[in-house]
């Protein structure tokens, strides 16, 4: 009787304080198990707080992912100009991935007409306006070897050129 009473009372322990422990109260002294960092300015950011929060203000819930409140009308932020643009440039290299959502393109190894390095691209497009702050791209060499900027930059500009020529012969300008 004694020994079954002292069984209970331990599994019961034991269950108590392993629930504890997964709950992060700091039962065992640990405190608060939250990453912080300094960001740039020397200030201390809490990540884990600052997403908690982020996460409580939206009011997300687990019913959330089977049901589809997204509004149908919003359209993408992607200058078509730019899209086309980049893959009309870098039309020597194999799309490898295209997410119109995201305006990311990337490009696989590929040689330019005329010889020289090969290269492989990745475009991200931010922004709906045809603009040279819209385009980001990112050239790395075979074997991850760096490309210079000079050749980044002329990948750019020859992207923002004909975008800006697709745009005229578009007659939208």
């Amino acid at each position: 009787m004694v020994s079954t009473r002292i069984l209970k009372w331990t599994a019961t322990c034991t269950l108590v304080l392993s629930l504890s422990a997964c709950g992060g109260s700091g039962i065992f002294g640990k405190g608060k198990n939250e990453r912080r960092e300094n960001d740039a300015n020397g200030f201390s950011r809490d990540y884990d707080s600052a997403a908690r929060s982020n996460a409580v203000k939206k009011g997300s819930r687990l019913a959330d992912l089977f049901t589809n409140n997204d509004d149908p009308n919003v359209t993408l932020k992607v200058n078509k100009y730019l899209w086309k643009a980049s893959l009309d440039v870098l039309n020597f290299m194999p799309v490898e991935a295209a997410d119109p959502f995201t305006g990311t393109i990337a490009l696989g190894y590929g040689r330019p007409q005329g010889g020289g390095r090969a290269y492989r691209a990745t475009v991200f497009i931010t922004d709906p306006a045809l603009d040279a702050r819209s385009l980001r791209v990112s050239l790395q060499g075979a074997g991850g070897s760096a490309v210079s900027t000079q050749t980044a930059r002329a990948v750019e500009d020859a992207i923002l050129t004909r975008a800006r020529q697709l745009r005229i012969a578009d007659g939208k300008l």
